[in-house]
């Protein structure tokens, strides 16, 4: 089969891999669409810090949001998964260790992350070996380009409700990206007054179109109250920005990952009575994901800007291609 393989930092190339094989408990999917992410182009960079900590090594398959059919299972694999629409868990655990036993299995002590970490390979590639007990059947009103934008909807589903996202509250997302998008329309969704910090026009005009009720820039605030505020930025400076403007007795969600520290004066957060809570995987969140897709609560689909072929990968990666309505590219192995 094809895939794309990331041999050093900058250096991707589409190539003639073995095709896959499903061991006991895995399944083989044939992937339909796969999503890029801020991973994914830190990972071509060579910037992510589980190089340093030899989490990640090269050669490395990334691609963890994706959505495709399952094709062949392994030994102890009920056949009925053959034929069914899927995606999967990014977060593989051993189930057995004790965050497992108590509910956290994306925090698991062995926890190996597909297309990313521990040589697990992704979903940029025409097929994919998964295991079994990590997928989520899709029902048929979620179409593939969903599929794939389940697994940053699961991350959104639980920043909003870490939000407390609610009828009568006032949630703002500092970020207008993927993650910042969907959060804003599952904020929505959950009845709240959204507002979305967006720096570029369109970026604002597409963050109304998910529900935001107003959109601001980040040195023209209102002089409004929020009693919430979703941190979905690159930025280290936000977390403490949003410490600051957030309502005491409020909460501050973290669901953006900075390339250097961000820095929070905890007497701020004391003296304001403040809950700062991070959030890290949509795991726990996927089957709710699915269903707001399902039932037409959330359309996630305008998030994506461009759909291209896995030849195309390393210049979606690279930078060189980019979406145009939406932030999102996708990529389909089958073209």
């Amino acid at each position: 089969m094809r895939a794309l393989v990331l041999s050093a930092p900058g250096k991707a190339v589409v190539q003639d891999v073995p095709d896959p094989r499903p061991g006991p408990g895995a399944v083989v999917v044939a992937v339909h669409r796969v999503g890029v992410c801020g991973t994914d182009e830190e990972l071509f960079r060579g910037s992510m810090a589980y190089f340093r900590s030899g989490r990640a090594t090269y050669p490395l398959r990334p691609g963890h949001e994706w959505s495709g059919v399952v094709e062949a299972v392994g030994e102890g694999v009920a056949r009925d998964w053959i034929g069914r629409r899927v995606t999967g868990d990014t977060m593989l655990a051993d189930g057995t260790c004790d965050r497992c036993r108590t509910g956290r299995r994306h925090v698991c002590r062995n926890l190996a992350e597909v297309g990313i970490s521990l040589g697990v390979d992704g979903a940029l590639a025409t097929s994919l070996v998964i295991p079994a007990d990590s997928l989520h059947a899709l029902p048929d009103a979620v179409d593939d380009a969903a599929g794939a934008l389940v697994e940053p909807g699961g991350n959104a589903w639980r920043a909003a409700s870490a939000a407390w996202a609610e009828p009568g509250r006032r949630v703002l997302v500092w970020g207008s990206g993927t993650i910042g998008l969907l959060t804003a329309a599952f904020a929505d969704a959950a009845g709240a007054e959204v507002h979305v910090i967006a720096r570029r026009p369109e970026a604002a005009a597409l963050a109304r179109r998910f529900g935001a009720t107003a959109t601001w820039v980040p040195d023209a605030l209102p002089d409004l109250s929020f009693p919430s505020i979703v941190d979905a930025t690159d930025d280290p400076a936000v977390a403490q920005r949003a410490v600051d403007l957030v309502e005491p007795g409020g909460r501050v969600v973290t669901i953006g990952l900075a390339a250097a520290p961000s820095l929070v004066d905890t007497r701020t957060v004391t003296l304001k009575d403040v809950s700062v809570v991070g959030v890290l995987s949509g795991s726990p969140g996927l089957a709710a994901a699915i269903g707001a897709y399902a039932s037409g609560s959330v359309d996630p689909r305008p998030i994506v800007g461009a759909v291209v072929g896995l030849d195309d990968a390393p210049a979606v990666l690279a930078g060189e291609i980019r979406g145009e309505d939406g932030p999102k590219v996708h990529i389909d192995p089958r073209r």
